[in-house]
C-alpha cells in the first residue's frame, strides 16, 4: 500500500469533513457549523482543503475573494446560506504515528478502529512516543490515542517494538468496556 491508498483510506472516513452553511454579517463571511451550530470566520479555514455544495454535488473549491469561489476554473459567487465543508486535519503526533507504522499495521488499525464505529477524524489527543525515538537502532514503547465520537470514548494503547521484527499491538478499550487486541508482527 502506497501514500495515495492510504490518503484514499482517510479521505473515506466518517466525520472527515466539518459541515455547515456562510453567512454574511457585519461586512465579514462566517462559517456556522452544522454539528454544533458555532460560528467561525470563515478566514480562520484558510489553509483548509475546501469543498462547496454544487449542483447537488460536492466539488473542491478555493477561495478567490472575499465575494468568490472558484469551483473547477469557473467563478462562483459566495451567497448566503452557501453549504461548504472543509476537510478535517489529523493532530500533528497522530499523522505522524500513521506515517511511520507499516501499511499492514496501518490497515488493521484503521479497520479496527473504524468496526467499533470511529474514525480516524475522531482523535481528541495522541501521544506519539515514536517521534522521541528516531535515530534509535531500537524503538520500544507504547503510544496513547484517544478517540471521541460524540455517543463513547475510546483509549487506544499502541505498544511497539521496532528492531529485528517490527511489532506492532492496538488495545482498543472503549467507554462501555468492550475492548479489542489486534497484533501485527513482521
Amino acid at each position: 500500500m502506497n501514500s495515495p491508498e492510504r490518503f484514499a483510506l482517510l479521505n473515506r472516513q466518517d466525520r472527515a469533513f466539518i459541515t455547515g452553511t456562510v453567512e454574511k454579517l457585519n461586512d465579514q463571511w462566517v462559517f456556522f457549523d452544522d454539528e454544533n451550530d458555532e460560528a467561525t470566520m470563515l478566514e480562520f479555514f484558510d489553509d483548509y482543503q475546501l469543498e462547496v455544495m454544487n449542483h447537488n454535488k460536492w466539488r473542491v473549491a478555493e477561495i478567490l475573494s472575499d465575494h468568490e469561489l472558484a469551483v473547477e476554473g469557473v467563478a462562483l459567487p459566495l451567497l448566503d446560506g452557501m453549504e461548504l465543508r472543509f476537510k478535517k486535519k489529523l493532530t500533528l503526533s497522530l499523522g505522524t504515528l500513521l506515517e511511520d507504522i507499516s501499511d499492514e499495521a496501518f490497515l488493521h488499525f484503521l479497520t479496527t478502529l473504524n468496526s467499533l464505529n470511529y474514525s480516524i477524524f475522531d482523535c481528541i489527543y495522541c501521544h506519539n512516543h515514536l517521534t522521541f525515538l528516531e535515530g534509535r537502532k531500537i524503538k520500544q514503547g507504547v503510544n496513547f490515542i484517544i478517540f471521541d465520537n460524540g455517543d463513547e470514548i475510546c483509549n487506544v494503547q499502541h505498544h511497539f517494538s521496532y528492531y529485528q521484527r517490527h511489532r506492532d499491538r492496538f488495545e482498543f478499550t472503549n467507554s462501555t468496556g468492550k475492548r479489542i487486541i489486534i497484533e501485527k508482527i513482521e
